[in-house]
């Protein structure tokens, strides 16, 4: 490295002490000076390098002689090999690619014109720094898919009242190769959320390792930055495609940085594009998505090769892991519990449950067709839905052996309860037989008119059941309603002739007639 010129003037004396007739060492000169040995001995060695004695140096300027000394150092020969960044940045998305292996690559096929690996990773993350944040992001391919909904909506207009309605727009971003998808749902409600992703799984053919939403309260049942719980039908479609769901920790956006741009992406280049249009359908704006968003992913990227359908084919696609052999079916889930007739009721109709059950908690799984009965997370009964209220469905089998035999002694000892009540408590507990495809069916209204009788009297249960098959209502809660409104104490008159007369029995296909529990 050159001296610098404060010390030129030390340079000449030295030179020419060790010129002089005098013979002083170095060690001599050096404390003439007041310099160290070693920088003595130094600056004769560049003068005899330089082929530059005492009598040349005094004829030389000091820029001369520093040139003579100290020549600049010569530029090496061989230059460095730039590696291709953005090339590097996608195949860090390869699962077990390390920059250690590329650079091995890299320098197997450059030779001395290699960087040094210190240099490589430091050239390469120099680079990297210049990307968008998301873009930086380096996500091996099949690992993670990020869910969030934009915050701009779509007005879709009912066509014939002319209402407008709000859609709102799912976005959905596969971490390594940036692909994209998006639809319209109504709302943002656990159904629309799920639906979506079902949707999404189906739209890139396969099922990532981990599924990165926010924590909105309709997915995430209690949020929380460390150990969030998943709500019931996110647990479902976690174990149905068999995928962890990691939520994002709340005000963490870097955790979610892939989906925020997509979603600017998607109202960039698909809503913007949408704004002056007017729909009339969720269908009908869901088909335009889907044009605009097959062109979203063909566009090439800017600062990486190719673009985000061929970065998916490369990346993703091979890492996915394959859909499951049927789509998960969306399904509500309500508590329930057993009765005591093995039913469990959904919507005004009743379904039966294996009767060892009774009086067991139990969660309904319940979906456009079917409805199953969940105990501990295991399914103990399913039947077809029914919409017909006040009807049962049940399966023989869940019925207790002495029933399904012949439980005809268990009407008959209700009726005969009736019997010692009045005739119009017997007429109304027979209408329960009668009109049941199971007499059995006819347990909870019969063991609803004995809670009756404890709580008004055998009296005013027998005036009421008289009221209620004048008005051909022979139903509990006509009873009910009878006695909690004080009408069976409004004398006969009401009725049209004495209270323990009653009424006939309205005809019904169904009725199987005064004798048939005489000779059961």
């Amino acid at each position: 490295m050159p001296t610098p010129r404060v010390l030129m003037s030390k340079i000449r004396q030295a030179l020419q002490l060790l010129a002089g007739d005098a013979g002083l060492s170095l060690r001599q000169v050096a404390a003439a000076l007041g310099v160290s040995k070693t920088t003595i001995s130094e600056i004769a060695l560049y003068a005899r390098d330089a082929g530059v004695d005492w009598p040349l140096a005094s004829t030389l300027s000091d820029d001369e002689l520093q040139a003579r000394l100290y020549p600049p150092p010569r530029p090496r020969s061989t230059t460095r090999a730039e590696p291709d960044y953005a090339a590097l940045h996608q195949e860090l998305k390869r699962p077990g690619v390390t920059l250690q292996l590329l650079w091995e690559e890299y320098r197997a096929g450059v030779g001395q014109q290699a960087y040094r690996y210190s240099a490589y990773c430091e050239k390469y993350r120099a680079w990297a720094k210049r990307l968008k944040r998301s873009m930086r992001q380096v996500h091996p391919g099949g690992e993670r898919l990020f869910v969030d909904y934009a915050g701009q909506t779509v007005p879709v207009v009912d066509a014939a009242t002319g209402e407008i309605r709000r859609a709102q727009v799912f976005v959905a971003v596969l971490g390594a190769s940036n692909y994209t998808y998006a639809c319209a749902t109504w709302q943002q409600k656990a159904a629309d959320w799920v639906g979506a992703i079902i949707d999404t799984l189906a739209f890139i053919g396969g099922v990532p390792r981990l599924l990165v939403p926010d924590q909105p309260r309709a997915l995430i049942a209690n949020p929380d930055a460390y150990e969030p719980a998943t709500a019931r039908l996110m647990q479902e479609l976690a174990e149905h495609y068999a995928v962890a769901v990691l939520p994002a920790r709340p005000g963490r956006p870097q955790d979610k940085a892939k989906v925020e741009v997509g979603v600017q992406v998607v109202e960039r280049w698909i809503l913007a594009r949408l704004r002056n249009r007017r729909f009339f359908s969720l269908a009908e704006l869901n088909r335009a998505i889907a044009q605009l968003l097959a062109d979203l992913n063909q566009r090439p990227f800017k600062k990486l090769p190719g673009c985000r359908a061929q970065a998916f084919a490369a990346l993703d696609a091979p890492a996915l892991k394959p859909l499951p052999a049927t789509a998960m079916v969306l399904a509500q889930f309500k508590p329930a519990r057993v009765n005591i007739d093995y039913h469990v009721a959904f919507e005004g109709h009743y379904y039966s449950v294996p009767h060892q059950h009774v009086g067991a908690a139990v969660e309904l799984r319940i979906t456009a067709s079917t409805l199953e009965v969940l105990l501990r997370r295991q399914r103990v009964a399913a039947h077809a839905r029914s919409a017909k209220a006040g009807g049962f469905t049940t399966v023989a089998e869940h019925m207790p052996v002495s029933h399904r035999a012949q439980a005809q002694w268990t009407p008959t000892k209700l009726i005969s309860w009736g019997e010692r009540i009045g005739a119009a408590t017997a007429g109304v507990v027979r209408w329960q037989m009668a009109h049941r495809a199971h007499p059995e069916q006819g347990y909870r209204s019969c063991l609803g008119l004995m809670r009756l009788a404890r709580e008004y009297g055998n009296e005013r249960l027998e005036a009421a059941c008289a009221r209620a098959q004048s008005i051909r209502a022979p139903h509990y809660r006509s009873v009910k309603s009878i006695l909690a409104c004080g009408l069976d104490r409004q004398g006969s008159s009401l009725l049209g002739g004495d209270v323990g007369t009653t009424a006939p029995m309205p005809a019904h296909d169904n009725v199987r007639g005064p004798g048939y529990y005489g000779h059961h």
